[in-house]
């Protein structure tokens, strides 16, 4: 399993030619404030609502220690996304794969955000489709889950042409910009991952 692979101090890297998926580190924090604060309305309608000290160092820092906690601990893994097609890599948004489930669920739930500069790009599609593989052969879990906004249909977009179906409608879902939303809920099996893949 992942223990055998993960060392703290040493962060988990997903790589395309063109994207590093890659759980963070400290030497994170000027692109991730930077570009979470450029985002910061135009991400607002999608979140929680973010306090006032969520973009501090040691905030950051915090989030980072969490971070690896849960990834030793198999229970959660945040993944920042980096382009890398240009001169020097980027930070451009983020994936996490959290509440994963063993026994007889090995289910995870998949959510992911994108700085507003780099939106509408493919570029989430394409980190989604990097992130699959992990939660199926490397995780070995067999669904993954994801859920939307009602009216979100650049995610929606994301999800099926990364194969996810959509399998109903939650209502007050998640609590997501100060209130509560219903949602659009999706799913994955690792059946339908590997048909896709090779059908």
């Amino acid at each position: 399993m992942l223990r055998t692979l993960f060392k703290k101090g040493q962060p988990i890297e997903l790589k395309s030619d063109s994207l590093i998926l890659r759980t963070p580190t400290l030497s994170d924090y000027e692109q991730w404030r930077a570009l979470r604060e450029a985002s910061r309305k135009y991400l607002a309608p999608y979140e929680p609502t973010w306090n006032e000290t969520e973009l501090a160092l040691s905030s950051f820092r915090e989030r980072v220690r969490r971070a690896e906690r849960e990834a030793v601990a198999e229970a959660a893994f945040a993944f920042f996304i980096h382009d890398i097609s240009g001169a020097s890599p980027k930070l451009v948004g983020g994936i996490n794969l959290s509440d994963i489930r063993r026994r007889v669920a090995q289910t995870v739930n998949i959510g992911y955000w994108m700085g507003e500069q780099n939106a509408n790009q493919g570029i989430m599609t394409k980190a989604v489709g990097m992130a699959l593989p992990f939660i199926f052969e490397q995780l070995k879990l067999h669904r993954a889950c994801a859920a939307c906004l009602v009216d979100n249909q650049r995610s929606v977009r994301v999800l099926e042409k990364n194969g996810f179906v959509h399998e109903g409608r939650a209502e007050g879902y998640l609590k997501i910009n100060g209130k509560w939303q219903d949602h659009l809920l999706f799913g994955l099996t690792k059946e339908r991952f590997e048909f896709n893949r090779t059908g």
